[in-house]
């Protein structure tokens, strides 16, 4: 009697560990790692970024150090119509430090909450408020939005790759 609850009891043990190892592994987030110009897929939304030089702000932003400008250009390649905003944007620095992009009005063409139709492409730009180094690697890393429910995060090599 003791051996059948002791099986039944391992077997249950077991079955369990199977089970977390399987949802761990189906919700582990999927990093791709590309170069700036290099087209990368997170979710339905194929991004291409660009580094785009660096500035001092405007009058009414100014940057506690300096703003690293990105241009993005983004295409929904699903048949809905998906969100970007600029909050799904980090700029990590060479101690993988975040940092979140900064809102202003520096162009017409600043981020901050787009809707992308079905196969059509938007292109978009957006900055950070960092202590820029020339000689520094810096990556933007872009995170899906909760509709798009996908696990893919993709890290893009801005400077000095």
């Amino acid at each position: 009697m003791i051996r059948i609850g002791t099986v039944i009891l391992v077997v249950g043990v077991i079955a369990t560990m199977a089970g977390a190892l399987y949802a761990y592994t189906l919700y582990q987030t999927n990093f791709i790692v590309v170069n700036a110009g290099d087209p990368v897929q997170v979710g339905p939304v194929q991004y291409v970024v660009l580094f785009d030089g660096t500035h001092m702000g405007d009058e009414d932003t100014k940057p506690e150090h300096t703003f690293v400008k990105i241009k993005i250009e983004a295409e929904n390649t699903s048949d809905q119509d998906t969100i970007m905003s600029g909050g799904q944007f980090f700029l990590q620095d060479e101690k993988e430090k975040n940092h979140i992009a900064i809102y202003g009005e520096f162009s017409s063409t600043d981020l901050r909450r787009v809707t992308l139709e079905p196969g059509k492409a938007q292109s978009v730009t957006t900055q950070f408020d960092v202590p820029f180094d020339e000689d520094s690697q810096y990556n933007v890393v872009i995170r899906p939005t909760k509709e798009q429910t996908t696990v893919d995060t993709a890290k893009i090599c801005i400077t000095n790759c």
